[in-house]
């Protein structure tokens, strides 16, 4: 049987509860709504959901606790988002325009996508010179649209 693939509303969750329990230790619903601008009974609702999913577990006294499968997939959302944001501030976009920009495709995009990225953002590291032609070429034919 095909293991079943969160849908992005349920990634956005499940990467926030492993963001808070980084955080904090621990993740409560109602920390998990007021970070998400969301209503507790949405977040109670998500929660059971994937609690039947298998990816995690409510414990008395420690609140919500993602198991190994729930994990494995906020730590792989958690390294997609970074190297989006590596990938991006490589080419000097303000932390804004990154943000939006991640969260509007980083659910969209292929391991094998990011895996590029990420070895382009790698590539531009190691050759800053590279980096910096390409910066000054864009700035160029930005120019040479302005001027036209």
């Amino acid at each position: 049987m095909p293991q079943s693939v969160p849908s992005q509303s349920a990634e956005d969750y499940l990467e926030r509860i492993h963001e808070l329990i980084e955080e904090k230790g621990y993740a409560r619903v109602v920390d998990i709504a007021s970070s998400l601008d969301v209503k507790q009974a949405s977040v109670t609702s998500m929660v059971q959901k994937l609690g039947e999913l298998g990816y995690l577990n409510y414990e008395k006294y420690r609140g919500l606790v993602l198991t190994e499968k729930g994990k494995a997939i906020a730590t792989g959302i958690q390294k997609r988002h970074e190297t989006l944001s590596r990938f991006f501030s490589l080419f000097g976009l303000d932390e804004q325009t990154q943000k939006q920009d991640i969260e509007g495709i980083e659910h969209h995009l292929s391991p094998a996508t990011v895996d590029v990225l990420s070895d382009l953002a790698g590539f531009f590291e190691a050759n800053p010179e590279t980096l910096k032609q390409f910066v000054k070429s864009r700035k160029s034919r930005k120019g040479n649209k302005l001027a036209a």
